[in-house]
C-alpha cells in the first residue's frame, strides 16, 4: 500500500507564491518518478511538472519559467515551488508517484487545492 501526503495548499493573490510538498510513504522498493498534475473545473487533469529518481524533469507548458519541482529521493517527497501564480493556475493539484510496484500511471494523493484570486 502506498500513501501520499500532500501539502502547502491555499489562498495566494495573483503574483504570489507558493510551495506544495508531498511525501510518499509505503511498500514500494523503487520510486521511478514524482510529480504534479492538476485539474481544474470542467478541465482534464494535466501534468504540472514531473521528476524522475535521477532528476529529469518534464514541466507542461504552463508552468515552464515559473515553477520549480524538485526531489528529495531520501525521504521520499517532491516539493514544487510555484511563483508568478496567475488566476488560471487555480485547480486541484495532486501529487503522483510511480515506483517499483502498482498501476503504470502510478499513484495519486487526494489532491490540494490552489486558489489564485485577489
Amino acid at each position: 500500500q502506498v500513501h501520499l501526503e500532500e501539502s502547502g495548499g491555499g489562498l495566494v493573490q495573483p503574483g504570489g507564491s507558493l510551495r506544495l510538498s508531498c511525501a510518499a510513504s509505503g511498500s514500494f522498493r523503487r520510486l521511478f518518478e514524482m510529480g504534479w498534475y492538476r485539474q481544474a473545473p470542467g478541465n482534464e487533469r494535466e501534468l504540472v511538472a514531473s521528476i524522475t529518481e535521477n532528476h529529469i524533469t518534464v514541466y507542461g507548458g504552463s508552468a515552464e519559467g515559473r515553477f520549480t519541482i524538485s526531489l528529495d529521493n531520501a525521504a521520499s517527497t517532491v516539493s514544487l515551488q510555484m511563483n508568478s501564480l496567475k488566476p488560471e493556475d487555480t485547480a486541484v493539484y495532486y501529487c503522483n508517484l510511480k515506483a517499483s510496484v502498482g498501476p503504470k500511471e502510478g499513484y495519486f494523493g487526494q489532491g490540494t487545492q490552489v486558489t489564485v484570486s485577489s
